[in-house]
């Protein structure tokens, strides 16, 4: 899992989600965003976000868990993205329930990023679900 930010600020893996290999994916991110010249805030944001969504992947793709993460900075923005075969969008309410095992972390990232989305992709055989911030970590949403 060898990083190296391209210089043109895009960076991509295929990859087989699984919860023994979500520290390595998170470390690689850290060190792409920080090659960037990314803030530690906005290296923080950015493994936790990285560690949630390929974590969601474990979780609910089931028998294919391969994905597609890819990082990438427009101008002084850092966006992360991990695209899979569900096309199950996640439903991510108005506060989530504290009392429950899970659903709180697509809500934390979401309330951290400046933005966050989930889509189905272009011919509907999966989806993206991603987050953005700066790269200086001006990361809260307003």
């Amino acid at each position: 899992m060898k990083s190296s930010a391209c210089d043109w600020g895009v960076f991509g893996r295929s990859l087989t989600a699984d919860a023994r290999g979500i520290e390595g994916w998170r470390a690689v991110a850290g060190d792409v965003v920080r090659g960037w010249g990314a803030s530690p805030d906005a290296v923080e944001l950015v493994r936790l976000g990285v560690s949630e969504l390929i974590s969601n992947v474990v979780r609910h793709v089931g028998d294919q868990p391969r994905c597609y993460l890819r990082i990438v900075l427009i101008g002084s923005e850092v966006t992360v993205q991990v695209f899979d075969r569900s096309v199950r969008i996640p439903v991510i309410g108005a506060a989530p329930d504290w009392d429950a095992e899970d659903g709180r972390g697509l809500w934390m990232l979401r309330e951290m990023a400046t933005r966050f989305g989930c889509e189905r992709t272009r011919r509907g055989r999966g989806k993206i679900v991603w987050f953005s911030c700066d790269l200086a970590g001006d990361c809260h949403a307003s």
